[in-house]
């Protein structure tokens, strides 16, 4: 299950990962927001993030206009590695070293055919673990007060 959320700055980019989720029979919920009237961010990003550390969703992507705002928002939730990705290489190795759990992309930083390349090597590219494992688990370590 992927966990869908945006604001107006990024709903068309949800709507294109949307698209590429249903083409690849890949269960997903989407939050919202359903159009382009202004929204905040910060709702979408809760709905997201609690939703996956509720254990209902395996990672998540959220858009808004830059995909900074709704990064900052969802990396308050304990236990959210929320990563903003611009290209294909930052969208593999957020999963390969840091294991985020939420793709971030600004609607008015890429295109929609960008979106779905960059979910798509999101979704299907692993967590490497081993000394990467430590680091993630230091960043645990952060959110308990004890780093």
């Amino acid at each position: 299950m992927i966990a869908l959320g945006a604001d107006h700055g990024g709903f068309k980019l949800k709507e294109a990962v949307k698209k590429y989720l249903e083409s690849e029979n890949i269960e997903y919920k989407d939050f919202g927001t359903f159009s382009e009237e202004s929204v905040d961010y910060p709702v979408f990003a809760a709905k997201v993030g609690h939703f996956i550390m509720d254990g209902k969703a395996e990672q998540g992507i959220l858009c808004c206009g830059t995909g900074i705002g709704i990064s900052i928002a969802a990396n308050k939730i304990k236990g959210i590695r929320a990563a903003v990705c611009t290209n294909a290489f930052c969208a593999e190795f957020c999963r390969r070293h840091n294991n985020a759990n939420i793709l971030c992309m600004g609607g008015r930083v890429i295109d929609e055919k960008q979106a779905v390349e960059l979910a798509k090597i999101f979704l299907n590219t692993p967590f490497e673990g081993g000394r990467h494992g430590r680091r993630v688990d230091e960043i645990a370590q952060i959110e308990r007060g004890e780093l």
